[in-house]
């Protein structure tokens, strides 16, 4: 098969293709190295390729296929690892020139579920310094870019295994998620990005952010592919006391095109015209009316505390960060950008009070939050508020009406809830805006409901163009 057809191919029919030795796990690695080489020096997708590790393991997937053995789901695919997760004998700096030296001796336990069934690390990507940072300059590959508009923005810290799904540098990908860091670039690149239930994916050797709000999932091409990857990374690990036992189910199975039955409720306060893009809600709403095509029932409704998620959770995201590096800060602040360096350093000023009464709030959105549930399956929103801009290093907030200028408008952002308490929640596509730059649609499900959630994403995806749909590069 041509290779530029074959990175074109979804991470599930590559599986297929794989499994009846129509293609060679080597064939289909060498095809992903090919584009990496064409396009990674203009997109910075990637901090480090495992070219020679990649080939070899591909040989060995290859002999594994010809020897008739039992294949794992993910069998041959090329996987894209933000740099946040530990890898065993490669290169691992959470995005930092200070974790230039950094190589573990082990596989955070996402990667080695996914290699175990069958995936193939081809590199690990870029991302934001320490998952957080943004506004300063990247430390790694300055800046990623997005395949759609090289000078517009990507969102978030997983850009890098964004970047390498939407550019067809990688078959499947991992990221991280706090407050929308698999979500936000997903929607900016024009693919799908889970955020699974908090718990439900382990996070041993993944290095940390907010211990109450961080956790890995995929990034893909389609729906399929993400319930794909869940079947291998979701899970119990002793390694995490804070994973859930609950079983993992097949969340393939849940996949359908049929909603009747399901019940959509639209939220008002993440599409209000006052808050939000003309453009990306007429998007949302074209989507809601698919959904409706298909046989759900949709209804808009309220939850007035969402204005005041993005400000509650500050507090709680910040003391977390804080204390994550707070032995960084004391001995080697020059470590830090500029940006991200005031931003720990105040977080960690927060007083206890305050900390306090964030957390109480928190407990008051959870309890809104699940009522919501109680009649609806899911829940829509956009996933980014705004049309893209241009990639810009942004000087630090040094005042009160800077602050006001620029987050003062009335609306968190529409990916933090689900976070915040601990729901899944995920992006597909749902069109364009008018620079031809993606949009995503946000579907989010109550505690370990990704069932409900990948079955109406799928629904929808499988009724529109938008998932197939590439960047001319």
């Amino acid at each position: 098969m041509d290779s530029s057809r074959l990175t074109q191919l979804s991470g599930t029919e590559l599986a297929k293709l794989i499994a009846s030795k129509e293609l060679s796990p080597v064939e289909v690695t060498e095809a992903y190295l090919e584009r990496i080489d064409a396009l990674d020096s203009r997109l910075n997708a990637y901090i480090t390729v495992c070219r020679e590790e990649a080939l070899a393991a591909a040989r060995k997937a290859e002999e594994a296929v010809v020897r008739g053995d039992k294949l794992g789901p993910l069998h041959g695919l090329p996987l894209g690892v933000k740099d946040q997760f530990e890898t065993r004998g490669v290169l691992t700096t959470s995005g930092s020139r200070s974790l230039g030296d950094n190589v573990p001796k082990t596989d955070a336990t996402v990667v080695a579920r996914a290699k175990a069934a069958g995936a193939i690390l081809i590199g690990k990507t870029t991302m934001t310094q320490f998952a957080s940072g943004l506004g300063d300059h990247w430390q790694y590959g300055d800046p990623p870019r997005n395949p759609w508009d090289l000078e517009r923005d990507t969102i978030g810290s997983s850009n890098g295994s964004a970047i390498g799904i939407a550019a067809s540098m990688c078959a499947i990908s991992l990221g991280e998620d706090t407050g929308g860091s698999i979500r936000c670039p997903a929607s900016a690149t024009g693919v799908v990005g889970l955020r699974p239930t908090w718990g439900r994916v382990s996070r041993h050797g993944m290095h940390g952010l907010s211990w109450s709000m961080d956790t890995g999932g995929p990034i893909t091409r389609t729906v399929e592919d993400a319930a794909l990857m869940m079947n291998a990374i979701a899970g119990y690990d002793p390694q995490d006391s804070l994973t859930s036992k609950l079983p993992v189910p097949d969340y393939t199975r849940s996949l359908s095109t049929d909603l009747r039955g399901v019940r959509v409720g639209l939220l008002r306060e993440l599409t209000d015209p006052e808050f939000t893009n003309e453009e990306v809600v007429q998007a949302v709403s074209d989507a809601a009316k698919q959904l409706e095509g298909l046989g759900a029932t949709v209804e808009e409704t309220s939850l007035p505390l969402l204005r005041e998620v993005g400000a509650v959770a500050g507090p709680v995201t910040g003391s977390d960060s804080a204390y994550v590096h707070r032995n960084g800060l004391r001995n080697r602040p020059e470590d830090y950008g500029r940006n991200l360096r005031l931003r720990l350093t105040v977080s960690s000023l927060i007083p206890g009070h305050v900390l306090q009464k964030a957390m109480r709030a928190r407990a008051l959105v959870r309890r809104e939050w699940l009522k919501l549930f109680q009649r609806f399956d899911v829940l829509l929103s956009p996933t980014l508020m705004f049309t893209l801009g241009k990639i810009e290093y942004v000087e630090p907030i040094t005042t009160r009406e800077q602050a006001q200028r620029r987050f003062g408008k009335g609306t968190g952002d529409a990916t933090i809830t689900a976070p915040f308490v601990g729901t899944p929640a995920m992006t597909v596509p749902c069109g364009f805006d008018s620079n031809g730059v993606p949009i995503g649609l946000q579907i989010m499900g109550s505690h370990f409901q990704e069932e409900k959630v990948l079955k109406v994403g799928h629904a929808y995806e499988s009724s529109t163009p938008w998932h197939s749909r590439r960047p001319a590069l």
